[in-house]
């Protein structure tokens, strides 16, 4: 589980295809803490450390992974928000986040609004009935507050510390990026959907 508050902002070293994906990622973590098959969210997204260096860490990526989240679109260079699992007794700053990604959304707006930025995304339409105002969203990985929201878009205000401290200050109309849903509202879907 992780809170969705980012503590390292990593960049893609090197990729690695084959049956699985190879994805070595550059880090300011020490890496001699991160035990081999500890998890790590990429972007949000919970994977698997199979290797390590000095200053990075290999995970591997499924083809499932792939085609569900943003990851087949890195290169070497792509900026990535990381962050380590929480501990019991940690401080959840943000939200509960387990890492499993359930859609890819589509930035449709990106604008200044006094000193932050306010971002606009669209969700897939089957994702709309469970993003609620005020209610908790993770963002590649990043816990944020619903402003707003109209049909499939949601706004989000991003302050300048998280701007600054993630991938969301480079974020621009078109681009892409990971979506999970707030663990509460997809629970009470499901109970809500039952026969």
């Amino acid at each position: 589980m992780f809170s969705g508050i980012i503590t390292d902002l990593g960049r893609i070293r090197a990729i690695k295809p084959g049956g699985d994906t190879c994805i070595e990622v550059e880090t300011g973590y020490d890496t001699r803490t991160i035990a081999i098959g500890a998890s790590v969210a990429c972007a949000g997204v919970c994977l698997t450390v199979i290797d390590k260096g000095k200053d990075w860490f290999a995970v591997q990526a499924s083809a499932e992974t792939l085609k569900c989240t943003t990851l087949s679109g890195w290169k070497k260079g792509t900026p990535v928000n990381l962050e380590r699992p929480l501990k019991a007794g940690d401080e959840i700053g943000g939200h509960v986040v387990a890492g499993h990604v359930d859609a890819v959304a589509k930035v449709v707006a990106a604008e200044d609004e006094g000193g932050s930025r306010r971002l606009v995304f669209e969700a897939p339409k089957d994702l709309k009935r469970l993003i609620a105002a005020k209610g908790s969203i993770a963002v590649d990985g990043v816990s944020l507050t619903v402003n707003g929201i109209r049909d499939q878009r949601f706004a989000v205000n991003v302050i300048p510390h998280t701007l600054k401290a993630t991938t969301l200050g480079g974020l621009k109309p078109g681009d892409r990026v990971n979506l999970e849903i707030d663990l509460l509202a997809r629970y009470v879907a499901r109970l809500l959907d039952r026969d």
